[in-house]
């Protein structure tokens, strides 16, 4: 069953008197009335992270991915919480000095503090991150506009192939290496877009699970479509230099999740604020799409306006 269908089922109704939930249906709780933002996520190893071995990595990994979710709402994570479950392997004192290092890291970079957590003796290893911020205001899900265009911020693809290096599914340079599994354990997070993304943005989302994926999710409450240019995505010079060697397709690897870039749509009219936006922050910020009316059929458009369809659009949960 889709994670969807399980909140539709059985949660949804729960949630029917609070209107500071949203529906289940957006990636934050906001209490308007008391200017709160909060994000929870769980990660597993095996799951959202291969191993433990590199565990001053992973804790930025799933530290970053968790505040992305407040980011991509135009609002400044302030204070995280963490929860884990895990055994004297995994938590040898070696391994806690480097995580505590790491946070401290991330706490000076991203202006947040640890405020509490919980520890649970498990052989099965996970954290738990709860992410809180105060705004007035948030980026909702699904108040996208017939003919937004749609943008991106970033590159995309990059962790992808970070992950494949790591699983031994792919073989690059040294060099090439380091590259991308820095960007499958450190995504660049468009934090100095925060304060601008409200007075752009009608709707947005992080891309956690994929491209295409995530941007159905954007809009799955509203009958719209959207047409999205292969040719526009944007990708590093890195992976570009990969797809070109190995004559891969780029629309196989840029929409598998855990890129962390900012998934928006705005008005035409604001097209020219957003270019002066990404030269004066130095963030890459594409125009990539259309928001379309017909919400069957979505467009992803190649090479001399073929029509393509992609068989695997990102992560799906199933249970």
């Amino acid at each position: 069953m889709h994670e969807f269908d399980i909140i539709n089922k059985y949660f949804s109704n729960l949630s029917k008197r609070n209107p500071s939930s949203l529906n289940l249906n957006d990636d934050v709780f906001f209490d308007k009335a008391q200017k709160l933002v909060i994000s929870v996520d769980t990660y597993i190893q095996g799951k959202h992270f291969l191993n433990f071995n590199q565990p001053d990595l992973v804790i930025k990994k799933i530290l970053r991915s968790s505040i992305s979710d407040l980011i991509c709402k135009g609002v400044y994570p302030k204070y995280y919480f963490i929860s884990a479950s895990g055994n004297k392997k995994h938590f040898t004192k070696l391994n806690l000095t480097k995580i505590s290092k790491s946070l401290k890291e991330e706490q000076k970079k991203y202006k947040i503090f640890l405020s509490g957590g919980d520890t649970v003796n498990s052989n099965q290893l996970t954290f738990s991150i709860t992410s809180v911020g105060n705004a007035n205001s948030i980026v909702f899900r699904n108040k996208a506009k017939l003919y937004d265009d749609i943008y991106v911020t970033g590159n995309l693809g990059d962790s992808y192939i970070g992950l494949k290096i790591l699983q031994r599914k792919f073989t690059v340079s040294k060099k090439q290496s380091n590259y991308f599994i820095n960007k499958y354990y450190k995504p660049d997070l468009q934090y100095t877009l925060i304060s601008k993304l409200n007075k752009i943005a009608n709707t947005s989302i992080d891309i956690s699970d994929g491209l295409f994926s995530d941007i159905e999710k954007l809009i799955n409450n509203q009958k719209l479509s959207y047409e999205i240019e292969i040719d526009k995505i944007p990708i590093s010079k890195n992976l570009m230099d990969i797809i070109n060697s190995r004559r891969l397709k780029k629309e196989g690897l840029i929409s598998n999740g855990d890129d962390y870039q900012i998934l928006f749509t705005a008005k035409k009219s604001k097209y020219r604020i957003i270019q002066s936006l990404s030269k004066k922050l130095r963030i890459k910020i594409t125009k990539i799409g259309e928001i379309t009316k017909n919400w069957k059929h979505p467009g992803i458009i190649a090479k001399k306006g073929r029509k393509i369809r992609i068989n695997k659009k990102g992560y799906f949960h199933h249970f």
